[in-house]
């Protein structure tokens, strides 16, 4: 049995949807903040989804943040090396100053600058130490919680224009993809054990967005392009988040699909739901 903590999110769902052999629980039944050898009877392996991410609210809340990113992790990490168990941690691009120029690799050097990217890059550090597996994703979207496409489908709904920044580069990862990733993962652990998973290509939020209206059926012009500078948050957003999945490859992995063919198969099944009652906005 797989042991999903933080599994009620869109990417716990999605493991579950993925394997019976899936057990994802939420932070509530199993806290990583205060894990024991004992929380993880039955588990084979564990892939660990509990996150503190709300990037904004930990400029504020760091401590907070500390404790389920970093805190959190190094204690499953050494629960499951206790009983000789493998673990699987999700963390981020936000480890990464978002200064690059071209895909980061694993090996990169880091340079988060919010409180949200050095809780997780201590995370990380701590479940290497311990001799766990690291998988940076980024932009992830899901049928299951808030993100940026359902974001976007219930503005499109709502307004006749939107302004999105076009000055940030990721690769947008379906979270039903990066699961069937995770879950290969878990089957061959390779060697490596810093590793990138995403989907192929890169597009900025601007262009996303685009695509998005395209997948609702509404003109992709009513998305006005902006600047970052445009919208200010409390928290910095990386310029350059496009990972490289050399490594991941190079493990004997499969790649995640392209984000574009992603996003249509996404919305094929059913990731935002059918929209009823009023004709869209023209």
């Amino acid at each position: 049995m797989i042991l999903v903590p933080g599994g009620r999110g869109q990417l716990g769902h999605d493991l579950a949807a993925l394997s019976s052999d899936v057990r994802a629980v939420s932070s509530a039944s199993l806290d990583v903040t205060s894990v024991t050898p004992a929380d993880l009877a039955g588990a084979s392996a564990v892939i660990n989804c509990a996150a503190y991410t709300a990037v904004d609210a930990a400029e504020t809340d760091e401590e907070r943040a500390f404790a389920v990113n970093a805190v959190g992790p190094g204690l499953l990490a050494e629960a499951c090396a206790s009983v000789g168990i493998p673990l699987i941690h999700i963390s981020t691009d936000y480890v990464f100053s978002g200064d690059g120029t071209r895909p980061y690799e694993p090996s990169d050097p880091v340079g988060p600058k919010s409180a949200y990217g050095r809780t997780k890059l201590e995370g990380e550090r701590r479940v290497l130490e311990a001799g766990g597996w690291v998988v940076r994703t980024a932009w992830v979207y899901g049928a299951h919680g808030s993100n940026f496409v359902k974001t976007m489908a219930t503005l499109e709904a709502s307004r006749p224009e939107l302004s999105v920044v076009d000055d940030q580069l990721g690769s947008p990862t379906w979270s039903r993809d990066l699961a069937a990733g995770l879950l290969e993962l878990a089957s061959v652990l390779p060697s490596e054990r810093l590793l990138h998973a995403t989907g192929g290509g890169e597009v900025t939020w601007f262009g996303f967005a685009q695509a998005i209206f395209e997948e609702l059926g509404a003109d992709p012009a009513r998305v006005k392009p902006c600047t970052t500078a445009d919208f200010p948050r409390p928290a910095p957003r990386p310029a350059y988040s496009v990972l490289s999945g050399a490594a991941w490859a190079a493990a004997g992995l499969r790649p995640l699909p392209q984000w574009r063919s992603a996003l249509s198969e996404a919305f094929k099944a059913g990731v935002v739901a059918p929209r009823t009652g009023a004709a869209p906005l023209e």
